[in-house]
């Protein structure tokens, strides 16, 4: 069956509400509780950003890879719905908890919400529907994450001081199921061009596996994608317990982040479809990593770190799918993103949890944040590294 000529913008407007959910609500939008469970349980800091840790490390090599197979097999469709569901479901259990054993639990469900319904199926599922078009897509859709981030601070405020923190969580956990899954029941897995060329044996990914580009996209995005969500965890704890600023300034800190990553992503999803990505990749790279040394100043300008940042975060998850479809084709997009977003995902889990344990050991963040910046400044240099294009087969997409 032939689909109209706006189906496409249908599937990107879908990706744009699931990672508006399950990113933007669902990531961003939790942090924002993490001082007030430090405030009301007396957990640290390394605990708050563990649970993170714990469930990213748990499902990440477990499901990541399977995530990546059952795509490229049966479509993402299915996989994302029912990612959907547990990530908004973990919001409103994550509003009654009170112990560690429960908060690892939800975050565990979070985390599988995340890997189901998150980047990894809405990023094969936009490069099977857009080709020459893809990069503007993929930033379009990923504006959901900035907007969805953005907006998740003032209401997550706004609940806060309405509701509580508790009942916050839970309301948010609603918007999130309420937002991300009736598009998502609606969508088709690929265009008709493409399923003809899916029902052949789907190739193999061991001659990927032995190319030193997949290596090097893997290391270098696990640098940036680290230094990225080590910076983010941390910072709501950074801004109200150490520098002790009111709710709402953090919170207009925090948005201005992710409305400037919103830019971010229209300029390098311009950029991707008209200059080298690889060139693209290090511009990201080299923003994110100059933008971590404003905040080692006695008083850090936090407006120019937010709109720096910002622009480097908004382009730094979109551009890694982006360069693997250009250097592995699109007909094992899933497998290879399985894996590579598994490594990122042990990143961005295991470097907030380091940070927050060097603050509760030093008593600063000063050496976390250095490290930060080591990271990110080491995620550029091994992206410089890439070929510019790959070797592999693409399949063409509608748009």
């Amino acid at each position: 069956m032939a689909m109209p000529n706006k189906y496409p913008l249908f599937i990107a407007m879908t990706s744009f509400l699931a990672l508006f959910a399950v990113v933007g609500l669902g990531f961003y939008g939790l942090n924002f509780f993490y001082d007030f469970m430090v405030k009301e349980f007396g957990w640290t800091r390394s605990q708050v950003t563990s649970g993170n840790a714990v469930a990213k490390i748990l499902i990440g090599p477990l499901f990541g890879f399977l995530a990546g197979w059952l795509i490229d097999r049966f479509g993402p469709r299915r996989l994302m719905l029912a990612g959907l569901l547990f990530g908004g479901t973990a919001l409103v259990g994550l509003g009654s908890i009170a112990t560690l054993p429960l908060f690892y639990a939800f975050f565990i469900m979070n985390s599988l919400g995340y890997v189901c319904g998150g980047p990894l199926p809405n990023q094969v599922l936009l490069a099977r529907w857009f080709d020459r078009s893809r990069g503007l897509a993929m930033g379009f859709a990923y504006l959901g994450i900035g907007i969805g981030g953005a907006l998740a601070q003032p209401l997550a405020h706004f609940l806060t001081v309405r509701f509580g923190w508790h009942d916050a969580l839970a309301i948010m956990g609603a918007l999130f199921v309420l937002i991300s899954v009736p598009a998502a029941l609606f969508i088709t897995d690929a265009p008709s061009a493409f399923r003809s060329v899916q029902n052949r044996e789907a190739p193999p990914i061991r001659p990927v596996l032995r190319k030193r580009a997949f290596y090097l996209l893997a290391i270098g995005s696990m640098c940036s994608i680290g230094a990225v969500g080590g910076t983010m965890l941390n910072l709501k704890l950074f801004l109200s317990l150490d520098r002790q600023l009111p709710q709402l300034e953090i919170a207009q800190t925090l948005s201005l982040i992710l409305i400037c990553s919103i830019a971010g992503r229209l300029l390098m999803g311009f950029l991707a479809d008209r200059v080298g990505k690889k060139y693209v990749m290090l511009l990201i790279y080299l923003l994110v990593a100059g933008a971590l040394p404003l905040l080692l100043l006695p008083t850090p300008p936090l407006a120019l770190f937010a709109v720096i940042f910002g622009i480097g975060l908004g382009g730094d998850y979109m551009i890694i799918p982006l360069m693997a479809a250009e250097l592995f084709g699109v007909r094992v997009l899933g497998r290879v993103m399985g894996i590579v977003l598994t490594a990122d995902g042990v990143a961005e889990a295991v470097v907030p949890w380091a940070v927050g344990s060097l603050r509760d050991t030093t008593g600063s963040y000063t050496l976390g944040f250095l490290f930060l910046v080591v990271l990110a400044a080491s995620g550029a240099v091994v992206v410089s590294l890439l070929p510019r294009k790959g070797e592999f087969p693409q399949s063409r997409g509608v748009a």
